[in-house]
């Protein structure tokens, strides 16, 4: 059994929250470009997408370049993102997604990252099968050294709130299970902050933050209505007041899909987002 060299799990314990940057933020940067910009905003690390390490390999990268840019700015990797249609295929398409999950999880725990973020299937409007699935991932997680963790999509078919997402996480009755928050799902899926204080600590992997359109209603939005902390409908403080109560003190990742800050200079989006998120949680 390989094990996760990284320090942020879910048992141990930070003099403070870490404040991570989730590279959606800035999508358009090359990878390398993310990172560098991150240190240079001063995060303490940065959430990245599997995807993009998969495209800088395929434009002729290596892996060691992404370690290495890591090690050289000090940014830790909360999470990775993500492995996908785990919930969706049978039979031997079943088998080609864990073939997937492995490959996607050893490159996770090579750079870093306790956790792995499990999507739930967008189609597939069911949920009895999602708890075994769920502890087939964390199998394979324990073999190769990451924690695969339970995410909800508020705008999905098949698990779009907290309380359906901690419910599979309960049913998988796994050590190693987990559940990862996210503001904008909580509020899209109306959610409650009782749903959130009913999961305890120590199942809460890493929370994203960010807020939603303030002229769509809950329920109607998807990821490119999010917009920049504090200038939306959340009631961030609150949630982030329950996290505090909590003793929450792990990751917070600021996780943004916004085309129209895409176009914005990088850097200057992203220190406005990490100065709104230390304000936001210095403020409670």
């Amino acid at each position: 059994m390989k094990h996760c060299a990284c320090q942020f799990g879910l048992n141990s314990q930070t003099s403070h929250v870490k404040f991570c940057l989730n590279t959606s933020t800035i999508k358009p940067q090359p990878l390398l470009r993310k990172i560098e910009l991150a240190a240079q905003a001063g995060y303490d690390g940065i959430e990245l997408w599997i995807n993009d390490i998969y495209e800088h390999v395929g434009r002729g990268g290596e892996v060691s370049e992404v370690e290495r840019a890591l090690g050289d700015h000090g940014l830790i990797v909360p999470s990775v993102i993500a492995i996908r249609q785990w919930g969706d295929m049978d039979g031997w398409e079943y088998e080609l997604v864990k073939d997937e999950a492995r490959r996607r999880f050893a490159l996770g725990a090579r750079l870093g990252a306790p956790f792995i973020v499990a999507t739930p299937p967008l189609e597939l409007a069911q949920q009895d099968h999602l708890p075994g699935r769920y502890r087939d991932l964390l199998a394979i997680g324990r073999e190769e050294g990451i924690r695969p963790t339970f995410e909800y999509i508020s705008f999905f078919k098949s698990v779009y709130n907290l309380a359906d997402a901690w419910r599979i996480v309960q049913e998988a009755d796994d050590p190693d299970s987990s559940i990862i928050l996210d503001a904008f799902h909580n509020w899209n899926s109306n959610s409650t902050l009782e749903d959130l204080r009913a999961i305890p600590i120590e199942k809460i992997s890493h929370y994203h933050i960010d807020d939603a359109h303030p002229d769509k209603p809950a329920t109607t939005q998807k990821d490119p209505d999010r917009v920049m902390l504090d200038e939306g409908q959340i009631d961030l403080a609150a949630e982030v007041a329950v996290l505090k109560e909590k003793g929450y003190d792990r990751t917070m990742s600021l996780e943004l899909f916004s085309a129209e800050l895409w176009e914005q200079d990088p850097l200057e989006v992203i220190r406005v987002g990490l100065e709104r998120m230390k304000e936001l949680w210095n403020g409670q």
